[in-house]
């Protein structure tokens, strides 16, 4: 099984590991694209006032142009550390018992903007950059990381639990069975902030569960056990809020 994350804006202030290593990171295989994309975010933020606008910053971060213009040298943290948006507040990795966190570190792959694709062992610096920015001279990173990813995790196994926002989904389409998870209200409205809760939590259910849904049926009752109102259609499974 793969369970597919986005990363969050939210990301934990420093980090106390060495600089980033990048032939270290999983799925080495996209070294030279990292350095591409790592090398391009660092020259556009020594022009403080494109880079805003590209990175679609407002003023009050501007202390985000200049963390990414020392990257190469910044303080690195586990990526299962870094991230502390909605999603992953609800998925609280620290709080697993180390089953789970092992099963986390090996079905849970992460989407950036600026690295591809993460595992959450992996040690990064803290970041600024969108998988929606039209970064120069790299241009739309999801069309710039999608003939990067697709060789290497269309060789992955088992079901694909996607639980991406739309601009992440957009840098990898899985060609084997998927199952893309929408939340919604009881009067079919679809919601944002407690879209993120509601997956962070999925995603806690999954690698706390010792065996892997194998098919969509399988993942819908998993989540109907433990106490999840869900709805399967062909590609996607939808879980209805009751509040």
């Amino acid at each position: 099984m793969l369970i597919l994350l986005p990363p969050s804006e939210g990301k934990a202030a420093s980090g106390r590991g060495r600089p980033v290593d990048l032939d270290s990171l999983s799925f080495p295989e996209l070294t030279s694209s990292r350095e591409k994309v790592l090398d391009a975010l660092i020259e556009l933020c020594h022009t403080p006032e494109q880079a805003h606008q590209v990175l679609g910053l407002p003023p009050g971060l501007a202390g985000e142009i200049s963390r990414n213009q020392g990257l190469r040298a910044a303080r690195t943290v586990k990526v299962s550390d870094l991230y502390t948006g909605v999603l992953y507040d609800a998925l609280s990795l620290a709080t697993l018992d180390a089953k789970a966190r092992s099963r986390a570190t090996r079905r849970v792959v992460v989407f950036s903007g600026l690295w591809g694709a993460l595992r959450l062992g992996d040690r990064i610096p803290p970041y600024r950059l969108s998988m929606g920015v039209r970064l120069p001279p790299v241009g739309g990173l999801a069309a710039f990381w999608k003939p990067a990813l697709a060789p290497l995790l269309d060789q992955s196994d088992g079901l694909v639990v996607d639980l991406r926002s739309a601009t992440y989904a957009a840098a990898w389409k899985p060609k084997r069975e998927t199952v893309a998870v929408r939340v919604l209200t009881k009067d079919r409205t679809v919601v944002s902030h407690m879209a993120k809760h509601t997956r962070g939590l999925i995603a806690r259910s999954l690698v706390e569960s010792p065996a892997p849904a194998k098919n969509p049926g399988e993942l819908a009752h998993l989540l109907t056990r433990l106490g999840h109102a869900v709805e399967l259609h062909p590609g996607r499974l939808d879980v209805v809020l009751s509040s």
